[in-house]
């Protein structure tokens, strides 16, 4: 299995910010405030120079691409303390959440045939676009969900309409799952499912083995879903802010 440097990396690869400064180890990414993990410091590995001094950069980062200063921190790691000790804390009022799981598995075992009402293309649909985003994507949303060199775009249409829609990115072995939509009126019909087994074939028919899915901690059935098609948790992390 992927440790976690190596999974967060390529999670972060496949989710590309307009733009992405390395400080050391470190990834400051921003892309117009369109979503957490594009507008914040990945802190993995060793940012070069001591940790407060590093957080100041990421607010001179944040300042000039205007957005919030923010710190995408995995749980558990050693430079969570050192961010905690630099009065920074953790962003309870996040919109996506202050926390969030990893979760990880082998797309083997729920990928489905291609004849099943899901289908992935290489290129989204206005339908799809309007699901999962909005009707008319911004520059930023274009970016980090329509660009990447393998990337899939997966729906399910009826009479016309996109009712479920999924994005997937092949980085290496890993296929990062994305953007996971389904309409009201079609939930528990097996869209999700659907979507989930064609993108898994999609991603093996590229190279991917495991696939890497990041959800809130409390986005209840999204984790019930991945659970039941054998993801488990890899690992979590959370967003930290600086302090008052």
């Amino acid at each position: 299995m992927v440790d976690v440097t190596e999974l967060e990396q390529r999670c972060a690869d496949a989710w590309p910010a307009l733009v992405d400064e390395p400080l050391g180890g470190w990834r400051l990414r921003a892309a117009g405030g369109f979503t957490g993990r594009a507008n914040s410091a990945l802190t993995l590995g060793d940012p070069g120079l001591p940790v407060p001094q590093a957080l100041d950069r990421v607010k001179l980062f944040a300042a000039a691409h205007g957005i919030a200063p923010c710190a995408h921190v995995v749980v558990g790691a050693p430079v969570e303390a050192a961010v905690a000790d630099a009065r920074w804390r953790v962003d309870v009022d996040h919109p996506g959440g202050a926390e969030s799981l990893v979760m990880t598995g082998t797309l083997r075992g729920f990928a489905t045939p291609k004849d099943r009402a899901a289908a992935v293309a290489g290129t989204p649909s206005p339908g799809w676009w309007e699901l999962a985003a909005q009707a008319n994507p911004t520059t930023a949303q274009r970016r980090v969900l329509g660009s990447g060199s393998r990337v899939g775009f997966g729906e399910v249409e009826r009479e016309g309409v996109v009712v479920g829609a999924v994005r997937g990115a092949v980085v290496g072995e890993v296929l990062h799952v994305a953007r996971l939509a389904v309409r009201p009126e079609a939930r528990r019909g097996g869209v999700a499912r659907s979507l989930m087994g064609a993108l898994a074939t999609w991603g093996l028919e590229h190279g991917a083995r495991v696939c890497a899915l990041q959800v809130a901690e409390h986005n209840s059935p999204a984790v019930t879903l991945y659970r039941a098609l054998g993801c488990a948790e890899h690992h979590r992390y959370r967003y930290w802010v600086p302090g008052a």
